[in-house]
């Protein structure tokens, strides 16, 4: 044995002595503590650091072994917190997303609604609108004709008729074209309200790996923490 050893070994001890306090409070007080609470995370690595200056300055490696493992656990869980934090805001922010986009599809689903019937009642009016001027039209020409040879007068009730149905025809086509562009715009507003299902299933998905994550850390901290006291 060296003569410089008996010094270091009597230091050794003496900080052995003096850390029985802290170790005290690590155990019945810090222990109880959540392992990724902030307080618990500065305290552990603080005691790391001391255990590691002083064992590597007194040569005493299982005391710098001891200071390193604390280290690296609280920069380990601190680091897990806030990816923790993180994911959390995350799933927040996709919450938030999901919910003005639900309500941003409920307007516009609503809208399409209500412009779909309204153009189907201004298409169904204008369609009674020429209807009747078709007929006014047809009967003045019919008035007319009564005047004139029964030959003619027939002509002119046959074109009097086909008049009807062309205007007929045209309604129906103002009528499915109105009809078209309300069914498009609904279904707009469903892909839209998908879109808005799909995230939600998807910020499901972060939160439910992110409380996987969660329980992984702690269960490994448990482990650590139990092979730290042993």
């Amino acid at each position: 044995m060296k003569i410089t050893d008996v010094p270091l070994a009597v230091l050794r001890f003496q900080y052995q002595v003096a850390r029985l306090p802290l170790s005290f409070i690590e155990q019945q007080v810090v222990a109880r503590m959540d392992p990724e609470a902030p307080v618990r995370l500065l305290y552990e690595r603080s005691l790391g650091m001391l255990d590691s200056t002083v064992g590597s300055a007194l040569d005493a490696p299982e005391v710098e072994q001891r200071g390193a493992a604390l280290i690296e656990r609280s920069d380990a869980l601190r680091r897990a917190a806030q990816l923790d934090a993180t994911a959390t805001a995350n799933i927040e922010d996709a919450d938030s997303e999901l919910k003005d986009t639900r309500k941003k599809a409920t307007r516009e689903q609503s809208k399409a609604h209500a412009e779909k019937e309204r153009e189907l009642k201004d298409a169904r009016a204008d369609a009674q609108d020429r209807k009747r001027a078709a007929v006014d039209s047809a009967e003045k020409r019919i008035g007319a004709g009564k005047r004139q040879a029964d030959e003619v007068a027939a002509q002119r009730e046959k074109v009097a008729d086909q008049v009807k149905r062309e205007e007929q025809a045209r309604i129906r086509a103002a009528e499915q074209s109105a009809t078209a562009v309300a069914d498009a715009k609904l279904k707009d507003a469903q892909q839209k309200r998908n879109v808005a299902a799909t995230e939600r299933a998807q910020a499901d998905r972060i939160e439910t790996l992110a409380d996987a994550e969660k329980q992984r850390r702690q269960a490994n901290s448990s482990t650590t923490g139990d092979a730290d006291s042993s």
